[in-house]
Order: C-alpha cells, then sequence, then structure tokens
C-alpha cells in the first residue's frame, strides 16, 4: 500500500510542479476599473465654481504594461450662476509614469466634447475640447481604490466670455479636481 502512495505522489509530481495560478504566468493583462467622482470646475466663464458629479472607466494593460485608456463623462450642475452648466464626455490615452508602494500617478490626455448651457439662458453650446491631466490612485485592496485627479481643459471654439469683448475670444479654459473611488472589475 505504501509502495502505491509514493508511487502516486512520484508520478503526480510533476503535474504539481507546473501548476500555477495563471494571473503569476501571464503577468497580469488587462486590467478594468469603473469608478465616480465629486469634481469642482472653474468654468472660465463669470466668477463661481460649479460642482457634480463624474463617471469613469479605466482600462489598462493594453498595449504597454503601464498605457492604458480611461474615459468620463461629467455633469457640472450645482452651485450654478444664473442657469450655467457644463457637461463633458471624454476619452483618451493615459500612462502610469510612477508608482510607490500603493500609489501610482498618472498623466492623461483626452479628447472628445464639451457642452455648457451660458448664464441667463443666452444660450448654449457644444464645442471640442482636449484635456490633459493627471490623477494619483491610492491602492486600498484589490478591488477598490481611491483617487484624486486636476484636469486643465481647452475649448478651443467656445466664445470667450462677456469679459474679452471687443477683443477676439480665445476660447474657454475650464480646469478643476475631481475625488472619488474606483472598483477593479478585472
Amino acid at each position: 500500500m505504501l509502495k502505491k502512495i509514493i508511487g502516486i505522489v512520484l508520478l503526480s509530481f510533476p503535474v504539481l510542479a507546473f501548476a500555477q495560478v495563471a494571473p503569476a504566468t501571464r503577468g497580469g493583462g488587462l486590467d478594468l476599473s469603473v469608478g465616480a467622482e465629486f469634481s469642482n470646475f472653474k468654468p472660465d466663464y463669470g466668477f463661481n465654481r460649479l460642482s457634480g458629479f463624474t463617471v469613469l472607466g479605466d482600462l489598462d494593460g493594453i498595449v504597454l504594461h503601464n498605457l492604458g485608456a480611461e474615459g468620463e463623462a461629467r455633469w457640472l450642475r450645482f452651485n450654478q450662476y444664473l442657469g450655467e452648466t457644463q457637461d463633458n464626455y471624454l476619452i483618451g490615452p493615459r500612462y502610469r509614469f510612477y508608482r510607490f508602494h500603493k500609489a501610482s500617478f498618472y498623466a492623461k490626455f483626452l479628447m472628445g466634447g464639451g457642452f455648457m448651457n451660458f448664464p441667463n439662458k443666452i444660450g448654449s453650446g457644444s464645442y471640442f475640447a482636449y484635456v490633459p491631466g493627471g490623477t494619483v490612485e491610492y491602492r486600498l485592496s484589490h478591488h477598490w481604490a481611491a483617487r484624486a485627479d486636476y484636469e486643465y481643459q481647452f475649448w478651443p471654439a467656445a466664445p470667450g466670455g462677456v469679459f474679452t469683448y471687443p477683443n477676439p475670444s480665445n476660447g474657454l479654459t475650464p480646469n478643476g479636481f475631481s475625488v472619488g473611488a474606483s472598483y477593479r472589475i478585472f
């Protein structure tokens, strides 16, 4: 009986030696995270700051381990000045340039649409926007991360506001901060 058990163990040993967790053999793969943030932005039109919510999605490890993509939708509807609102729908690459323990630092460049309702119901518009920014994520667990984000948006075709008249408009440059959390799906 003992000879049979030793024989089974010895015959099973090569199989056990190659048994590993799949991500350890592949080196990770794609990471998909979704999240939400509270945002506070200076709309670059008037004197107030607009607040609202952002939903986002991050896909990391597309081509290179540190290169990924981010998409976000932001609705700035709180603290309105005479009905002023701004919305953004943006997507683009992000690059992790530094990691320190559980903290990761990203640079990003997003592009998409910026939509604005001007104060006093003087009109609304939709404009192309390009957005450099940076993000810091702090991993709380395998799935959860806290994050802080800064963006400086460029809306080159947007009217620059009442403060530019009679000079030509150079567009709008909304900028602001967001804080929130994200959940890693896989």
